[in-house]
């Protein structure tokens, strides 16, 4: 059914947990201006069974529950779309809000230029909390990683996220749904599309609101999860590999040398010049020295721009400082997650499922 303007959406949500926030997304569900459109709610493992609160909405929505096993979420999004009844998948993950005009938007772009699969952006709403603005902010400003995930002005090569992600059923059955990873699941799936000869688009007027992690520890170990799975996709998917991937590991190991630098600038190279052994060197210790100063200035002046940024853009001086903090967090966890992945994968010649099996589940 390729090109079928006569699309039957379904909204597949796999959800751990997260009561309260599943609460908000159904909420926002309820008041879309296109209410055609059914929900199938996968409950992967929960500890507290969320039947109940699918069911409050079943008088508003047009609503499945059912509750499995917990296997992560792309085996929770595969069972969900086996019990779905729609020709076009909508992913969306519990943590997000979506804007009343979101479904209605979706179909205008379908209807106006039919793809296999779409992707939207993500955003802070206004009502998020501080520290959930400053990780949106490190998540898609064009000045963090945001700026190397894919340009979402070029639509027609976009890679969806499986927060914002909608897919064909023809689509979506033809490549065997999501893999075996439990992170980069997602990447994993438009690639394998783009094998396929698929085509992706970006959405630009359906965005959501996501929350993401509540503390800057859960943020950190995800990252740091993000970064060990892109050596394993480019293993997977070779074509597709980019030396941007490299960015976060770079840009943490310029800090490091950057920080070390002002540490010899400042006091460091003081002290050498009260040892008469160094003076006849004075002058290369003083070239060395004002050399060493340039990378210290180059990290301010990135310090500064992220700062000013994020203030100007969140009208907040609080969220712009801590985006400077989400932002580093970000860059080294991501960073260090990618060069453990690529050593082990690429020079010790390590299997991933091996070194890293929290990353695959058995189908």
């Amino acid at each position: 059914m390729h090109g079928d303007l006569r699309v039957q959406f379904s909204l597949i949500i796999a959800v751990y947990n997260r009561k309260d926030e599943l609460r908000e997304l159904l909420n926002s569900l309820v008041e879309q201006t296109d209410k055609n459109f059914e929900v199938i709610i996968v409950d992967d493992g929960s500890a507290e069974k969320l039947e109940p609160v699918a069911l409050n909405y079943s008088g508003k929505l047009y609503i499945k529950y059912d509750y499995k096993q917990n296997s992560g979420a792309g085996l929770a999004r595969n069972y969900g779309c086996k019990k779905a009844t729609g020709n076009y998948f909508i992913f969306l993950d519990s943590d997000c809000i979506v804007p009343k005009h979101y479904i209605e938007n979706v179909r205008k772009e379908l209807y106006t230029r039919y793809t296999d699969a779409f992707g939207g952006a993500d955003a802070a709403d206004k009502n998020f909390n501080t520290l959930q603005k400053a990780i949106s902010y490190s998540m898609t400003s064009l000045f963090t990683t945001g700026g190397i995930r894919g340009n979402k002005k070029s639509v027609d090569k976009f890679q969806p996220r499986s927060f914002n992600m909608g897919i064909s059923r023809e689509a979506f059955q033809d490549i065997g749904g999501f893999s075996e990873l439990r992170v980069g699941e997602d990447p994993d799936l438009t690639l394998t599309l783009w094998e396929k000869g698929f085509q992706t688009r970006f959405f630009p007027d359906c965005k959501v609101f996501h929350k993401r992690r509540a503390t800057l520890n859960k943020f950190a170990r995800q990252v740091y999860h993000f970064g060990i799975a892109r050596p394993i996709l480019n293993q997977r998917h070779p074509t597709y590999t980019k030396v941007t991937f490299w960015f976060p590991s770079l840009f943490m190991i310029g800090t490091i040398i950057a920080v070390l630098c002002g540490l010899f600038y400042f006091f460091i190279s003081q002290k050498l010049y009260h040892f008469a052994v160094w003076g006849a060197y004075s002058s290369t210790i003083t070239v060395i020295r004002e050399i060493s100063l340039i990378p210290f200035i180059l990290l301010c002046f990135y310090s500064i721009l992220v700062i000013s940024d994020s203030s100007i853009k969140n009208k907040s001086l609080t969220v712009g400082l801590l985006s400077w903090v989400t932002t580093f967090v970000q860059f080294f966890s991501y960073g260090f997650g990618f060069l453990q992945s690529f050593i082990a994968l690429n020079i010790l010649k390590q299997k991933p499922q091996k070194t890293f099996p929290s990353h695959f589940y058995t189908q």
